[in-house]
């Protein structure tokens, strides 16, 4: 059976190349260490990292082979990248045959997550100023190369990515290279900074040859042919394309594998029973919310910045009304990631058609989308962190409320009373001081009501309840460009938790 998986393993890890410019281990090593038995041990990850780098090596030459025939490269830029990897990534393959297994497997399995939701939420890196590929190294150029290819060459060797995830950002929003154009470039300098982590891998840890040679030979086969298909197809179709199926498959790979290595012990039929039933509960709040929400909308005329913050209320009350019926936290928290994974790809579908603006008004292309995103996952982090490792439900519920519901009012009031800007220079000048007072009430009706059912007394609540209200209230002003989303939740939490323990 392993071997089926060593296929599969290198499959992904080829398409990954081909596709996004990705290491073979940002796909291979996740799936090694939590479905194959025999890398368990002690050392498992480690020889995996290593024979994922093998892999690398060819699949990442005929990748960027490919590239190079379509004028998909620049060294011009990446040449600085390539030295300070090549340097490091010595020393990053012994810091992480020190690290072991426990560390190195479970960095892996996040960082897959992490870099499928990346791609979720910007599927398209490519960069206005493109253009500029070309021209001289800045001053600032240089140090951004200098500081990332030294990181990136300390990661390529810990954890066996290759850095091309990492060149790939570096590339796209630091240096002006469109997307093909970076994988490209990314793949050829993981060529070398591939072979060189590989040899330093074999050096520590020589057993990765002997013991498992017929390993190589199945992932460094299977993963160049898979390298050499994605390559072709990725220069065939356009950016997008390719960046949403990279994201929609190392997101759902991350999220089975981190299941897989910690929840493997649980009951799995009752866990997806649950789900379940907290779905069904989740649509059935969603139908009759959003069935008001049509009458507000076509019957009493709602619209405008009203709407919006009605259809943002609805989003910001799903995870407290799964709360409220749900005693398992990982339950709750996973019905909200498969949530944000399910509406993100419905929007984009809908986003064409003739009735999408004028039902959620968005201010740009794709805001509602990716904040319908950043609202589930981050909503996700509070359920695991708050109720889940610190085990306190209330907190989380409250929290939600606190920024869901006051930063809905903070943007009426001061959309409609708001008649003094701010002029502090910390803070967000668009926003006002009505609106911010508005938020400060209603947060504190909200904490005057909730913290006693939660058995905080009178007088602690009056106080607690002031100081919470009055930090949101400065946090969401404080916060720029839409920051608030992860400031405010977070910075409450942080408070509400506390008080609890009181």
């Amino acid at each position: 059976m392993e071997y089926f998986w060593y296929v599969i393993a290198a499959v992904g890890a080829g398409v990954g190349t081909g596709l996004a410019g990705l290491s073979a281990a940002t796909v291979m090593v996740p799936i090694l260490i939590v479905l194959c038995p025999s890398f368990s041990g002690e050392y498992g990850p480690y020889q995996a990292t290593a024979i994922a780098l093998t892999s690398d090596i060819l699949g990442s030459a005929v990748t960027s082979a490919t590239y190079a025939k379509n004028k998909k490269i620049d060294l011009k830029h990446g040449w600085i990248m390539l030295v300070c990897i090549i340097s490091m990534s010595t020393l990053g393959s012994y810091v992480a045959y020190l690290a072991g297994s426990q560390v190195l497997g479970g960095f892996t399995l996040f960082l897959t997550f992490c870099i499928g939701i990346r791609f979720l939420v910007k599927p398209d890196s490519s960069n206005q100023a493109a253009d500029n590929a070309g021209v001289k190294l800045s001053a600032k150029e240089i140090a951004v190369s200098l500081f990332f290819g030294l990181t990136i060459g300390f990661g390529t060797g810990f954890v066996g990515t290759g850095g091309g995830m990492m060149m790939l950002v570096v590339f796209t929003m630091f240096l002006g290279y469109e997307l093909k154009t970076a994988v490209g470039t990314s793949t050829f300098i993981m060529t070398f900074t591939a072979l060189i982590a590989f040899i330093s891998h074999t050096l520590i840890h020589p057993a990765i040859v002997l013991e498992r040679a017929d390993v190589l030979v199945i992932c460094i086969v299977t993963a160049t042919i898979a390298s050499r298909l994605s390559a072709q197809f990725a220069n065939r179709v356009s950016n997008r394309t390719v960046g949403l199926v990279t994201g929609a498959a190392l997101t759902l790979l991350g999220a089975a594998m981190i299941y897989l290595n910690y929840f493997r012990d649980a009951a799995l039929p009752l866990i997806l029973t649950e789900i379940l039933q907290t779905i069904l509960h989740l649509l059935i709040f969603l139908v009759i919310v959003v069935a008001i929400a049509l009458f507000c909308f076509g019957v009493l005329g709602v619209k405008g910045e009203l709407r919006r913050k009605f259809l943002h209320i609805i989003a910001f009350l799903t995870t407290p009304v799964m709360a409220a019926a749900q005693e398992h936290w990982y339950v709750v928290a996973i019905v909200a990631f498969l949530f944000a994974i399910v509406v993100y790809p419905i929007l984009s579908l809908l986003e064409h058609t003739k009735y999408y603006p004028s039902i959620l008004q968005e201010r740009a292309h794709g805001e509602i989308k990716r904040s319908l995103l950043l609202l589930f996952f981050l909503e996700a982090g509070l359920v695991a962190i708050f109720w889940g490792f610190l085990g306190s439900k209330m907190t989380v519920i409250l929290a939600i409320l606190v920024w869901g519901i006051g930063d809905c009012t903070a943007a009426l009031v001061g959309k409609r009373f708001g008649k003094h800007r701010v002029g502090w220079r910390i803070a967000d000048n668009h926003k006002t001081y009505e609106g911010s007072a508005g938020m400060f009430l209603v947060d504190f009706i909200i904490l005057l009501i909730c913290l006693p059912m939660a058995g905080v007394s009178w007088p602690v609540t009056v106080l607690t309840g002031l100081v919470i209200s009055i930090c949101a209230a400065f946090v969401e002003l404080i916060s720029r460009h839409g920051y608030d989303t992860v400031s405010v939740p977070v910075a409450a939490a942080i408070l509400i938790y506390l008080v609890l323990q009181i």
